[in-house]
């Protein structure tokens, strides 16, 4: 009997990263969802006009919006370490600069606070691109998938912290926010664990790839790029009002936490499966999947007010952005050169974070200033999907009958 083949030397080290990458989803991701649930919430009761009551999740997503080419340049010259550890930084000062906020019952120093998590979500946002760092050509839609299946641990410790620390002080939501801080310095020291090259420096006259402008109409790019944008801001249009919407319709805090428990367990829950998913029928057939689930979830949602309504929705939203966001992200890493990985990684999330800045500034103003009414809020919400599901439907169109060799 031979011995069985042994691992690539790449896809051992590929493995240890993804450990790694793996329990800091599942620790500093925590943070995610603890925003997600507590921000507009907290918003809401600091902010002179209820209709910016999603304002704090919007700086945050500017916030990383605005660092995650920055980021991606200092990952590119100093490597990943440098960057994550940045990240978690600045996701202990931002939830810090927002307990203040609290306790001053100040919405500017608490939308400060929410811009300066935004450096956190952007350098989170990276550990599925590092996972594909290391990874041979057939590993790097499993690993990817492995690392974003670390939400699930993160999926239950975040709403749990908030249920034990959202009303544990005088001041409501604070005790979540000094959490935070823990989770962020705690989770930091994982990255030493880390075993990412630096990259090296180009030498004179080597190649250094094509341009921005060169890759972003690269039409695989195009597609990944407008595919995991839609994804990504749909999920976070919704996602950002759920709260909003349980709890207006009678419902308990801690019923809105389940929800979006429930929720981030659907995000990451399909991502043991979605690289293998991705190997056997094609990354573009994985994204269409992907926006057919989310449409449906916009439909359970506008069926009813129940509480089995908002679990419903909110779990096929989660579904559908797994599908439509990891397949857009295994269809980017395979679609560049590493040379060019600074470049388009940076350019990939600056696009779409933007699009989720723009969908949660929608958000409360769809959910709190349309209609007159909690209900009519929701169904604005849940509405305003359909437009851009077209447009990436039609953009997977286009690919899929564009000629190979064009």
């Amino acid at each position: 009997m031979t011995d069985a083949p042994a691992l690539p030397a790449s896809d051992a080290r590929a493995r240890r990263n993804v450990i790694v990458l793996v329990a800091a989803q599942a620790i500093l991701g925590a943070q995610l969802s603890m925003v997600f649930i507590v921000a507009g919430l907290a918003g809401q009761t600091l902010a002179p006009n209820p209709c910016w009551a999603t304002l704090p999740i919007t700086l945050a997503v500017t916030g990383s919006m605005l660092s995650a080419t920055p980021l991606s340049a200092l990952m590119q010259r100093f490597g990943r370490r440098a960057g994550f550890v940045l990240g978690a930084l600045a996701g202990a000062a931002g939830a810090g600069v927002c307990a203040v906020g609290l306790m001053e019952g100040s919405f500017g120093l608490f939308l400060a606070g929410s811009g300066l998590t935004g450096i956190y979500m952007s350098a989170q946002g990276f550990y599925r691109f590092a996972a594909a760092d290391t990874a041979s050509e057939s590993f790097r839609p499993k690993a990817i998938s492995w690392v974003m299946a670390g939400g699930l641990l993160s999926a239950v410790l975040g709403p749990q912290v908030v249920k034990l620390t959202a009303q544990a002080m005088v001041v409501p939501f604070l005790g979540t926010y000094l959490a935070a801080i823990a989770l962020n310095l705690g989770g930091m020291l994982l990255f030493g664990f880390l075993d990412i090259p630096r990259p090296a420096p180009p030498r004179p006259g080597a190649a250094t790839g094509r341009s921005r402008r060169q890759l972003i109409r690269d039409p695989r790019i195009a597609v990944a790029v407008t595919c995991a944008t839609v994804s990504y801001a749909l999920m976070n249009l919704v996602m950002t009002s759920s709260p909003l919407a349980v709890v207006g319709c009678g419902f308990q805090t801690s019923d809105a936490a389940d929800v979006v428990t429930a929720h981030v367990l659907a995000m990451y829950g399909p991502s043991f499966v979605t690289g293998h998913i991705i190997a056997r029928i094609g990354v573009e057939k994985v994204m269409a999947i992907g926006l057919a689930i989310l449409a449906a979830s916009g439909a359970v949602a506008l069926s009813g007010v129940e509480l089995e309504h908002f679990f419903a929705a909110l779990v096929l939203l989660g579904l559908g952005w797994n599908f439509g966001f990891i397949g857009a992200t295994a269809m980017l890493a395979s679609a560049h050169a590493p040379e060019e990985r600074g470049r388009i990684q940076g350019l990939n999330d600056l696009i779409v974070f933007a699009g989720v800045a723009s969908a949660s500034v929608a958000s409360g103003g769809l959910m709190n200033c349309t209609g007159g009414s909690v209900q009519a809020g929701w169904q604005a919400v849940n509405l305003a999907m359909l437009p851009f599901l077209v447009l990436a439907g039609g953009a997977l169109i286009w690919l899929a009958l564009r000629p190979r060799d064009a």
